[in-house]
């Protein structure tokens, strides 16, 4: 083996011992393998495999499954959201500097670190219906890859840093996706619903603040960090959130400004 492999084998090996090790033995924590899989799994099913079951086959009719589908995501971005702030937001966390903290009452902010990667799973199967229902438009570049990068940003996060500082991020994602998944799931009872869905637009706008408030919060450390909190992680927050917000922003302006009131931003990034 030359010294090159030796020397990189030994920083990924300097890197891991600085998981937590407090999830060591929880399901898809030993190791990133098979989130990446899952992740290569969601791409080919999406872009490749879906269309082409789907090329001779008539558009799904999946409107009660979706509308059930929804409501769970509902509950289950709710119950995070309320988790997500008792352990912590809302009671004794820091906004501007909060460690990973290792006492006993923190293992709630841990479980819910967990959770929350598992909830970037779940979500895959809003582009699953976009596939059986033939709607491969809404399958675009952008909502590929938001869906399939989350898990692998989620469990990096929950692996080494499950909880502190960088967990605000989580607590904003689900309360936009309360709101982002009652808006789909008003809007899949159908077409007498959309007199009262004016406020479509507005969950664009609150995914591109989310993404820059979690930017200022992660910039906040640059200035002071007190706390302990590992910079890095931060670092690593801040460039996913640049991205998102470039891509989101990129995409909002073609779809209402460029073309007027096109298909909605939404339906292609939810």
């Amino acid at each position: 083996m030359s010294n090159s492999s030796i020397g990189g084998q030994g920083i990924l090996e300097q890197i891991w011992d600085l998981r937590d090790q407090r999830v060591d033995e929880w399901p898809l924590m030993s190791s990133p393998l098979p989130t990446v899989a899952l992740c290569g799994l969601y791409f080919y099913t999406v872009k490749f495999m879906g269309p082409r079951f789907m090329k001779e086959r008539k558009p799904y009719d999946l409107k009660n499954t979706i509308i059930v589908y929804n409501l769970v995501q509902v509950a289950f971005s709710a119950w995070l959201l309320f988790k997500i702030f008792f352990a912590g937001w809302g009671t004794t966390y820091s906004f501007w500097c909060e460690p990973v903290r290792t006492d006993p009452p923190a293992m709630l902010m841990v479980n819910m670190a967990w959770w929350y990667f598992i909830s970037k799973f779940t979500e895959f199967f809003d582009t699953f219906f976009f596939v059986l229902r033939k709607k491969n438009n809404n399958v675009s570049t952008l909502h590929v890859l938001h869906h399939g990068l989350m898990p692998l940003f989620t469990w990096e996060a929950c692996r080494f840093v499950p909880g502190g500082h960088e967990s605000l991020g989580a607590l904003l994602n689900t309360f936009i996706h309360v709101v982002m998944y009652t808006y789909y799931a008003l809007a899949a009872l159908g077409p007498h619903m959309q007199p009262y869905l004016w406020w479509k637009r507005h969950l664009t706008k609150m995914q591109m603040i989310q993404f820059s408030i979690v930017v200022g919060h992660s910039c906040l450390l640059l200035f002071k960090n007190d706390c302990g909190y590992p910079i890095a992680q931060s670092g690593i927050t801040t460039g996913f959130m640049i991205m998102f917000l470039a891509l989101f922003g990129q995409f909002y302006s073609k779809s209402y400004k460029e073309k007027g009131n096109a298909k909605s931003f939404e339906e292609k990034l939810k």
